[in-house]
C-alpha cells in the first residue's frame, strides 16, 4: 500500500517539526511538501496533488482561511485544521469553506499523536468535492427559509418534545444545514452532543449562533432546558438530561473513547421523554450514539439517520442502521423539513420549577 501523501502548512517551524515526527513515524504517511504560509500552500496543493493537507490558520501573506478557499474553489483535497485553540472561532468557518475537520496543534504526548494519526489516515479517503466561489463576504450560509409549523394549541397540553442529535466527523458541517433553516418560532428544545477536541465547543457554538435564529449556546450543570434553544455538550463532560428538566454535567471517564459522549446524553433523553423523544444521528466515525438511539427507539420516540450520500463519514449513522434502530433515513437536506413535520403541533410544554 502506498504512502498517505500529505502537505503541512503552518509558519512555525517548531510546529512543523512536531507534525513532521509524529505523521512520518510509522512509515505509512509521506510529507510531500511544507507551506510557511497560506500563499504557498495553494501553489503547492496544486503542484503536488497531496491526499490531505494539514492546514494552520493564523499565517502571513495569506491566512489559512483564505488558503482554504482559494484550494477547494481549484481542486478539492481533504484539510485538516490544525491550528491554536485561540483560533476556535475561525476554525469552524473553515469548515464553512471546505475544511473536514478542526482539530488543536498536537504535542509529543502519545494521545495527542494518535489521535492526529487516526484523523489524517481517516480523513485522506474522503471524498472531496471543488466548490463554487460564493458571491457574497458574509460567511453567512445562504439557505431557504422554511415557514414557521402551525401549532395547534389545543394538541399541545401534554406534549414534550425534545430533540437530540449525535455526531462526529463532519458533524458541524450538518449541523450548520440543520439549524440554520429553523424558524426563530421553533418551540422545541436541542439538545447536541458532537465528538470534538478540547478548547473548540465555545467557538463552534460562536459561529453556529452566526448562522441560526435560535439561540445557542454550551450547556451549564442545572441549568434548565427553554424551548427554542440550542444548547451543546462541552467536550470535557457528558451532558445528561434529569427528570427535572435539567441539565447534569458528569466527568468524562479517562479512558473514553469518545468526548462527550453521545450515548451518555440520547440515552438520558430516552429515559425523560420517553415518546416524546426525537433522536438524530448524523455522519461521524465509530458506534458511539448507537446506544443511545436504541434507548429513543425503544422509549417509543422517533429517530432519524442521516443517509450515507450526504455523510462525510458513513460511520455512526451506518452502525445505528445496521442495529434496527432508525426508523427513517434522510438525506442532509432534507432533515430540517423532517423535524419540522415532525414535531408540527406539539410545543414543548412548561412545568412548574421542581428545583
Amino acid at each position: 500500500m502506498s504512502a498517505i501523501r500529505v502537505l503541512m502548512a503552518d509558519d512555525s517551524q517548531l510546529a512543523r517539526d512536531v507534525l513532521r515526527d509524529i505523521l512520518t513515524r510509522d512509515g505509512d504517511i509521506e510529507i510531500v511538501g511544507e507551506a510557511t504560509n497560506g500563499s504557498e500552500a495553494v501553489e503547492l496543493a496544486r503542484r503536488l496533488s497531496p491526499q490531505l493537507i494539514t492546514m494552520d490558520l493564523n499565517m502571513p501573506v495569506m491566512d489559512g482561511l483564505s488558503a482554504i478557499e482559494e484550494i477547494m474553489h481549484t481542486k478539492g483535497v481533504p484539510i485538516l485544521v490544525v491550528s491554536d485553540r485561540s483560533d476556535a472561532e475561525t476554525a469552524y468557518q473553515a469548515l464553512e469553506v471546505g475544511a473536514l475537520e478542526v482539530m488543536p496543534k498536537p504535542t509529543l504526548v502519545e494521545e495527542d499523536a494518535e489521535h492526529l494519526l487516526a484523523r489524517v489516515r481517516l480523513l485522506s479517503g474522503v471524498a472531496v468535492i471543488t466548490r463554487l466561489r460564493r458571491r457574497l463576504a458574509a460567511t453567512r450560509l445562504i439557505v431557504p427559509v422554511i415557514p414557521a409549523p402551525v401549532i395547534h394549541r389545543a394538541s399541545t397540553k401534554a406534549a414534550r418534545p425534545i430533540i437530540a442529535i449525535a455526531c462526529s466527523t463532519g458533524g458541524p458541517q450538518a449541523l450548520a444545514r440543520i439549524l440554520s433553516k429553523l424558524p426563530a418560532s421553533f418551540a422545541v428544545p436541542i439538545v447536541i452532543s458532537q465528538h470534538i477536541s478540547h478548547g473548540f465547543i465555545d467557538g463552534m457554538a460562536h459561529w453556529l449562533a452566526s448562522l441560526c435564529s435560535l439561540p445557542v449556546s454550551v450547556a451549564k450543570n442545572g441549568e434548565r432546558l427553554k424551548p427554542g434553544c440550542i444548547y451543546l455538550s462541552p467536550s470535557e463532560s457528558n451532558l445528561r438530561v434529569t427528570t427535572y428538566h435539567r441539565f447534569q454535567l458528569q466527568p468524562s471517564p479517562a479512558n473514553a473513547l469518545y468526548h462527550p459522549s453521545c450515548d451518555a446524553l440520547l440515552s438520558s433523553v430516552a429515559d425523560v421523554y420517553g415518546a416524546d423523544a426525537i433522536g438524530v444521528i448524523l455522519t461521524g466515525m465509530g458506534r458511539d450514539g448507537v446506544q443511545g438511539m436504541r434507548a429513543i427507539h425503544l422509549a417509543g420516540g422517533t429517530t432519524f439517520a442521516q443517509d450515507e450520500a450526504s455523510s462525510v463519514i458513513y460511520g455512526m449513522n451506518q452502525e445505528a442502521v445496521n442495529a434496527g434502530v432508525v426508523r427513517h433515513i434522510v438525506p442532509l437536506d432534507d432533515l430540517t423539513e423532517r423535524l419540522l413535520r415532525e414535531t408540527r403541533g406539539r410545543a414543548f410544554s412548561s412545568w412548574p420549577e421542581l428545583l
